[in-house]
């Protein structure tokens, strides 16, 4: 009897990569699973998914073999040169109409470079963004796929079953052309580093400023995740500070303050710049990460730099300054990420469905929030909405808090405790609500030096250039019109 054709092959057997063949397996789908290493192959199949339909294969054609047609191959694997490895291998082995599926945390731009090579061979590629960690794979993940349109239709069913699913609904939908799913999950990833950078400064602030004990702490996180606030990094948040090592005491102490990354909030932050969107507190949540490792300079410093002598004044009642100014630069942060995605669909031709993207963050990733439920409906109710903070219910909600974002910010600097997340949420605030910025003077000063030239105020597409060492009424211009 011949052997079962699988609907779709997995290639990259670490955890992920085995839990999602497995969600996969539960969801009735055939899955032949495939690794560089054979025996690890084997391994799995007699242990983690004895007693299912998992079938494997020992070579990348005993694989496609094993494939129904259209055939679906999904990688697993490490981000660049081992994708572009296992891409040229499969691609004469593939014939039209096959798709080839990067799962991993690929950089957008390798994902539309290989969109564009394949475009003549006919076989269909997708970069799609997996978030929500071991268990998200295993359970129900955020997929966000992106790449050729045609592609879609074939993978919809598996996709949409395994995801997480939030009121019902699937945390996965067509996200856009070539490199938009790697780019939705690349920012996915900046906000993610500046929630938890936020959360870190929230902690900080209890810590140092208002004198607060580890258990106390936990149950104002564990308060804060019955509200607005409600999420899974709070929630995490909770069950960190309320752990105790074998000894008996709190093993958060213990860890060495030095962050690590992995690219893709550097990614966001590198992209923000290429395409001019000021996206600053994620760049800021990045550069934390950078001072953090500066440890033995900081263990110095410490010693020989002088603080504040200030102290704190005021009493517990401060964390409900503390918890809306939390809420205020999330939603800073989040209107930043939008306005990032919103500026490179328009140069990269995406029709990004922003609502749609929201909804795949509500379940199954890491920033997974009652929020995003709200970020849904604003989108919902306008489409074309430029930025969060103009949404009716964002505004009145920002309205509300920035004057306990502004004491947090203002007790932070008078005491000396570094919050550069809540710092840059509200300078941008302020930036982003003011009429006039001090910009006309940035502009001179380039005329100055460099002979920019600089737009006349009341007559727009007009620009000037001024010989600045003349003086008063002597100061000649010369006018260029656009």
């Amino acid at each position: 009897m011949a052997e079962q054709k699988a609907d779709i092959a997995l290639i990259g057997l670490a955890v992920m990569g085995q839990n999602l063949i497995l969600n996969m397996d539960d969801h009735g789908f055939v899955v032949c699973a495939y690794n560089r290493t054979v025996a690890k192959v084997e391994h799995f199949l007699q242990n983690e998914a004895k007693g299912t339909k998992i079938i494997g294969a020992n070579s990348l054609e005993d694989m496609v073999s094993k494939l129904k047609k259209p055939r679906k191959v999904m990688l697993l694997v490490k981000a660049g040169s081992a994708v572009d490895e296992f891409v040229r291998n499969l691609v004469p082995l593939l014939e039209k109409g096959d798709i080839i599926i990067d799962g991993g945390n690929s950089q957008y731009l390798d994902t539309q470079r290989w969109c564009k090579e394949l475009q003549s061979t006919g076989i269909h590629y997708i970069g799609m963004g997996v978030s929500g960690g071991e268990d998200g794979a295993r359970y129900g993940p955020s997929l966000m796929p992106g790449g050729h349109p045609a592609a879609w239709p074939h993978v919809k069913p598996i996709f949409q079953a395994i995801s997480a699913k939030a009121n019902g609904e699937p945390c996965c939908d067509w996200v856009g052309e070539d490199g938009a799913g790697h780019f939705v999950k690349m920012v996915h990833n900046g906000i993610e580093y500046g929630d938890m950078q936020l959360i870190c400064e929230a902690y900080h602030v209890m810590k140092d400023i208002l004198g607060m004990e580890q258990n106390e702490m936990a149950a104002v996180f564990e308060e804060w995740n019955k509200g607005e606030l409600d999420s899974f990094l709070i929630e995490i948040t909770r069950d960190i500070l309320k752990f105790k090592d074998d000894d008996g005491k709190y093993l958060l102490p213990k860890i060495r303050d030095t962050a690590g990354q992995k690219g893709t909030g550097k990614w966001t932050g590198i992209a923000a710049l290429e395409y001019g969107v000021p996206v600053t507190l994620i760049g800021e949540a990045v550069f934390s990460r950078c001072l953090s490792a500066l440890k033995d300079e900081r263990v110095k410093a410490s010693r020989s730099l002088p603080g504040s002598n200030l102290k704190f004044s005021g009493n517990k009642e401060f964390l409900e300054h503390l918890r809306k100014a939390l809420f205020a630069s999330k939603l800073i942060s989040y209107a930043q990420g939008f306005m990032l995605l919103r500026e490179a669909a328009k140069v990269n031709g995406w029709n990004l469905n922003y609502g749609s993207i929201a909804l795949m963050w509500r379940g199954g990733c890491i920033i997974r929030s009652v929020f995003l439920g709200n970020i849904k409906d604003a989108f919902t109710k306008n489409p074309q909405l430029s930025n969060l903070l103009l949404d009716p219910f964002f505004s009145e909600r920002i309205s509300t808090a920035q004057a306990s974002l502004r004491q947090v910010v203002a007790q932070a600097a008078l005491v000396g405790v570094p919050a550069p997340a809540f710092s840059s949420a509200l300078a941008f605030y302020d930036g982003y609500r003011a009429e006039v910025l001090p910009a006309n003077l940035l502009q001179a000063q380039r005329d100055y030096f460099g002979a920019h030239t600089y737009e006349i105020l009341n007559k727009p597409g007009t620009f000037v250039h001024t010989n600045w060492t003349g003086h008063g009424g002597n100061v000649s211009a010369t006018t260029y019109n656009n």
